[in-house]
């Protein structure tokens, strides 16, 4: 294979055009958070991960587990994770079976600006997605994500 071969083309031109969606889609919901809820996307997105946490085995998120799911590198999750706690959406505590272990919960207040913006967020992303359903280049893609099946997690 070569530098100008077909296939590593189109696999490029597929690339770009998933990262272009990715950052329209991305910018559309930073706009309508930031706006009406003084929330940045990742804010909104942390916020999110962190609400679905429970006292079950293994209910509790690693702040590595929480980087993966928030895709930010571990310190810049940290400093997301004091920024939000500095404004009283979230509190950390020492895991009770093992003192090393930090746990982050979202607080009463999290949880009621999350379930205030959670609706400025589905609507930001559903006319994100259908913005780019007009572009015959990302159509299919937006059908993928409405199509995309997740499997739900059950506590």
């Amino acid at each position: 294979m070569t530098a100008t071969d077909p296939a590593l083309t189109a696999l490029a031109q597929g690339w770009c055009a998933l990262s272009l969606l990715h950052g329209r889609i991305e910018s559309h919901i930073e706009r309508a958070l930031e706006a009406k809820h003084n929330l940045s996307a990742r804010e909104y997105s942390l916020l999110d991960v962190l609400s679905r946490q429970h006292n079950g085995e293994g209910g509790h998120l690693q702040m590595k587990q929480v980087a993966d799911a928030v895709v930010l590198s571990q310190s810049a999750t940290t400093r997301l994770v004091t920024r939000l706690e500095d404004r009283g959406l979230l509190s950390r505590y020492l895991c009770p079976t093992d003192r090393r272990g930090i746990y982050t919960d979202v607080s009463e207040a999290g949880l009621a600006l999350l379930s205030e913006a959670r609706p400025t967020n589905d609507t930001a992303l559903r006319e994100a997605l259908d913005e780019a359903a007009r572009n015959p280049e990302l159509a299919p893609l937006v059908r993928a994500v409405e199509e995309l099946k997740v499997p739900t997690r059950t506590p």
